[in-house]
């Protein structure tokens, strides 16, 4: 059984337990909680949940985050995004009805209410490539340009700026932002701000890539926080799994997607 399928396998089954999907259901509503946190609002005893959970993990459909002593919960939408694909896409929307509740447990998300500084976003894929092929598709100003459709440039340097240049031949910059850290091949940290003209009237948000390789395959996770305003989350909720989606079949099969993924309009419960 190919990886793709035994990873489709562990999304059905861990879908198919009713008290999973609660635990989604309650990350939905609140993404970023801690084990006590769904504990309390579940009423359930910790054990029952963190088995629950692991399950969740294991399927790719839960992320957990470490902010200090404090282990985050967060929805992965890759695995949902991966079924659409699938099986899903090329069908009338009069007939996605019965899968609508799988479909907004991963895609709608809800900004944390906490004092805590904590990712707002958490996107986790896997790719059949090495760390050191996912550092440069993500650093290559000519790779980004391919599964983008902008050239990401820069020397990538800390301290150094970079920019999210449009690749129709306007050299026009959507995105600007300085890198925080970069240690290849495992680890890029950058600001984002896609609002150039008014940088200097708020903070910028934060992109951290975290790239985990395992024998033949990469564990890369994207967390983007700080966010300013729900409408950026919206944004880039549709807008990462797209680019993702993009990037690893141009490192897998070495072309990227037929059609561009973000032109799909969103899907609607």
């Amino acid at each position: 059984m190919s990886l793709e399928a035994k990873t489709m396998d562990a999304a059905f089954k861990a879908l198919a337990d009713p008290t999973r999907r609660l635990l989604l259901d309650r990350l939905r509503e609140r993404n970023g909680q801690t084990l006590g946190e769904l504990c309390e609002r579940l009423e359930m005893a910790r054990q029952s949940a963190t088995q629950h959970l692991d399950v969740l993990v294991d399927a790719n459909l839960v992320t957990v985050v470490r902010r200090g002593r404090q282990r985050l919960h967060y929805l992965n939408p890759a695995p949902i995004h991966e079924i659409e694909q699938r099986w899903i896409a090329g069908f009338d929307r009069p007939r996605l009805q019965a899968l609508s509740a799988i479909r907004s447990q991963a895609e709608e998300y809800a900004m944390t209410e906490t004092s805590v500084s904590v990712p707002t976003y958490v996107y986790v894929t896997y790719i059949h490539a090495s760390a050191e092929q996912v550092w440069r598709a993500l650093t290559d100003a000519d790779l980004t340009a391919r599964y983008w459709g902008h050239a990401n440039v820069s020397d990538w340097q800390p301290g150094s700026s970079w920019e999210h240049r449009r690749a129709d031949g306007s050299e026009a910059v959507d995105v600007v932002g300085r890198v925080l850290a970069a240690e290849p091949p495992t680890r890029l940290v950058i600001t984002f701000e896609d609002q150039p003209d008014a940088a200097s009237l708020r903070d910028p948000s934060v992109v951290t890539f975290l790239i985990e390789p395992h024998q033949d395959i990469v564990r890369l996770t994207v967390t983007h926080e700080d966010l300013p305003n729900q409408e950026m989350l919206n944004g880039i909720s549709h807008g990462w799994p797209a680019v993702l989606a993009n990037l690893k079949s141009l490192l897998e099969t070495g072309e990227v997607l037929p059609q561009a993924p973000w032109d799909m309009s969103r899907p609607h419960a």
